[in-house]
């Protein structure tokens, strides 16, 4: 699995990228298909505080799960994308397996 952490008006510290490569490693738990993720963190301004977090996770066989976050603190993004995404992974897969259930009847 391929992760990609890249910045819009904002420098990418070698801390960041390895808390946001830990975070969203831990996705792999919800949904094993999981072929590359992107995290892009962008600051609209560069006098504004507030910072936005796009994480783009590419699954096999299916359209990709974007999810978007702004707050004033970009760990607090990425804390909160990877919770989306936890949940948007976890029912995704259910409705796989339901299907796939309900097509082998």
């Amino acid at each position: 699995m391929e992760i990609t952490v890249s910045g819009r008006r904002i420098e990418i510290t070698q801390a960041i990228r390895e808390y946001a490569e830990k975070k969203v490693t831990k996705l792999l738990r919800y949904y094993d298909r999981i072929n590359s993720i992107d995290v892009i963190a962008d600051r609209s301004n560069n006098t504004s505080p507030q910072v936005e977090v796009e994480v783009i996770v590419h699954v096999l066989k299916s359209d990709p799960f974007v999810v978007k976050v702004t707050t004033n603190d970009l760990y607090a993004c990425i804390d909160q994308s990877v919770d989306k995404l936890e949940r948007q992974l976890s029912e995704y897969k259910k409705r796989v397996r339901n299907f796939k259930h309900l097509s082998e009847s």
